[in-house]
């Protein structure tokens, strides 16, 4: 891994934030990311350490050309010669963030204005939590629940292999990891912040050694979270600070990313829940792809939709790699 060489001249001597970004063949929308840091982050003493996991569109030239005046400054990017994965790249970006908490944010997000101000005067008002999350628009401005979950249980795999969670969305039995219900107006307790917008301790990051990188991508937020609850953290979530985040965007094979997702959902499972639970788990995992696998492309078929089709190949995919995803990640060791 190289890094850009350092410079002292305008860099906090001890930033309040260190800001983590992770980037992998983005480099339009990781520079939009960036330049929302710097419009907005007025008031803010920040970091920002971005590593950049050996993109083929050369990210890191871009990024290194287009802040060239932040560089060493307030701005360190440090290019991979390998992709890292999620999970490893912001664990070795912590290793070098001097902030009194860490923010982990999204190439593919735009802060929106006194975004960063809000989270932190949120987070001393509330230090209790450890772990603090805000609000998120999609790319058309529409309200994006993911930025919080509640805890996977086997009650919600059920409904989500059944898809019940589809025809009840605003039902907090049957959406219960997405809080069903939960309109995002107001302050509240939660179970997981999402990764793409995630404020801690950087005491308790190192406390809990960061993301298990046997994580390589998804999930490893969820694990963070609750393995946080041992040392007292309850992760909090805020309406006042906003971002938009437009989601997916390093990730263009739907099936490559649902195969991921689901061995991330399946090595928190072996991590966090019994072996019964466990199996149940996986019964109703594979009948959820089977289910799709083969009812969307009758779907296809019978309504002559082009995407449709798409999907319906793509859950064919999945199905095929079930392999891949049904016992979670491998050890990376």
């Amino acid at each position: 891994m190289t890094q850009t060489p350092a410079s002292t001249t305008g860099a906090p001597a001890s930033p309040d934030l260190s800001i983590i970004m992770v980037s992998y063949n983005t480099a339009t929308i990781t520079i939009a990311a960036l330049q929302s840091v710097f419009d907005t982050g007025t008031g803010v003493s920040f970091e920002l350490l971005l590593c950049d996991n050996n993109s083929p569109d050369g990210s890191a030239d871009q990024i290194k050309a287009k802040f060239a005046d932040q560089l060493g400054k307030r701005l360190h990017v440090f290019a991979s010669d390998e992709n890292l994965g999620f999970a490893r790249a912001n664990n070795l970006m912590a290793e070098r963030a001097r902030g009194r908490r860490i923010l982990l944010l999204n190439p593919d997000t735009i802060l929106l204005p006194g975004a960063l101000q809000s989270l932190l005067t949120f987070a001393e008002r509330t230090p209790e939590a450890r772990i603090w999350g805000g609000r998120t628009y999609d790319g058309e401005r529409r309200l994006d629940p993911s930025s919080i979950w509640a805890r996977m249980s086997v009650w919600s795999v059920f409904c989500y292999g059944f898809g019940l969670q589809k025809l009840f969305p605003h039902s907090a039995l049957f959406n219960s990891e997405a809080y069903g219900g939960f309109d995002r107006q107001s302050e509240r307790e939660v179970d997981i912040v999402s990764g793409c917008y995630l404020l801690i301790d950087a005491d308790l990051w190192r406390k809990l050694g960061g993301f298990d990188r046997r994580f390589y991508m998804y999930a490893e937020e969820a694990d963070l979270c609750l393995r946080a609850r041992a040392f007292g953290a309850r992760p909090r979530f805020t309406p006042t600070s906003e971002i938009v985040h437009f989601g997916g965007a390093s990730e263009q094979v739907y099936s490559g990313k649902m195969v991921k997702l689901f061995a991330g959902k399946m090595t928190l499972a072996e991590k966090h829940w019994p072996a019964w639970q466990l199996s149940l788990a996986r019964i109703a995992m594979r009948i959820a792809v089977w289910l799709r696998a083969t009812g969307v492309p009758v779907l296809g078929a019978l309504t002559g939709r082009e995407r449709w089709k798409r999907a319906g190949d793509e859950w064919r995919i999945v199905w095929q790699r079930r392999k891949d995803w049904m016992d979670g990640y491998p050890d990376p060791s």
